[in-house]
């Protein structure tokens, strides 16, 4: 499997994860300046912005530790575009969905409010 289709698995994996777990998907893959938020989804009236990492191992680290400050300040920079954009009142949630999948096991890690630590 390529990083990209690895990529495409873990993003299809986190939005059935998360439609299984009563959130609503509200958009895909947005995007904004050179910027993408890999999920936006909604759940008790809360916008829930989502950063999907997968990887083949956690040999070298889990996938969230890939979320940086400079990624996770990217982010926020394009989920405020998006809310701002919409017109949007809701209060706005930072996740991260970290998934390990190889041969061997699929390992999923759901994150919540991710971002305020």
């Amino acid at each position: 499997m390529t990083d990209q289709e690895l990529g495409m698995f873990g993003e299809q994996m986190a939005q059935r994860f998360l439609l299984k777990n009563g959130y609503t998907i509200r958009k895909t893959n947005y995007r904004y300046l050179k910027f993408e938020i890999d999920i936006i989804a909604e759940k008790n009236d809360q916008i829930v912005v989502v950063e999907v990492k997968t990887r083949q191992t956690a040999e070298i680290g889990e996938p969230w530790m890939a979320v940086t400050k400079k990624k996770q300040r990217q982010i926020i920079l394009c989920a405020d575009h998006y809310v701002q954009s919409g017109n949007l009142s809701q209060e706005v949630r930072f996740d991260i969905i970290s998934i390990v999948h190889n041969q061997y096991r699929t390992k999923l890690e759901h994150i919540e409010d991710a971002f305020s630590t």
